[in-house]
């Protein structure tokens, strides 16, 4: 580069670099100065603008994801909470299904005293199960539905309106706050 490039180039680039007093900016300054400098000055700023622009939506993008990324956590953490127990209640669901065993053999036998002993233990233990978020799903007469039944044998409908419909129910599904953790065994009509 000759000396008088480079005195020119250091004349440019000390106008540049000094503010002035009355807020004129450094584009505006080096149109004042090297007439050849504007077009690269103006591409410099449209570069500068693209990579702003950029750099904007990459930030949008991201902030954008993490707000998706905090929902997700929240929902998944509620429903962590809300079915914590599950195993718990799940353990407990063949006692549950004894006592209605239990029930019914006494209620056939009229033994009363022993049938009225095993219904309060029952209403017990149904009753703290609930208050955690259990409910049976009633079947018997309702459409088989395969999200909510597991058939265990098909027979022959007492009645046209029973085809398709649960007969008896084997063993009753539950629901732990609307999620389903056991689906009903059942017999339905064919």
């Amino acid at each position: 580069m000759s000396k008088k490039n480079m005195d020119a180039t250091t004349q440019t680039d000390e106008r540049l670099d000094q503010a002035s007093p009355d807020g004129q900016d450094t584009a505006e300054m080096a149109q004042n100065g090297n007439p050849g400098s504007e077009a690269d000055e103006l591409n410099e700023v449209i570069e500068l603008k693209q990579q702003v622009g950029e750099l904007k939506d990459k930030y949008m993008r991201l902030f954008a994801e993490f707000e998706n990324f905090k929902k997700r956590s929240i929902r998944e953490k509620l429903d962590w909470i809300k079915t914590a127990s599950q195993d718990t209640l799940s353990a407990l669901l063949p006692v549950l299904d004894d006592f209605d065993r239990a029930k019914k053999f006494a209620a056939e036998n009229k033994e009363a005293t022993w049938s009225e002993g095993v219904d309060l233990v029952y209403q017990k233990l149904y009753n703290s199960l609930k208050q955690k978020g259990l409910e049976p799903m009633e079947s018997n007469g309702e459409p088989f539905d395969p999200e909510l039944h597991d058939a265990i044998t098909e027979i022959p409908a007492p009645t046209d309106n029973m085809k398709g419909k649960v007969i008896d129910t084997i063993e009753k599904g539950y629901r732990l706050n609307d999620k389903i953790i056991r689906h009903a065994k059942v017999v339905v009509g064919k």
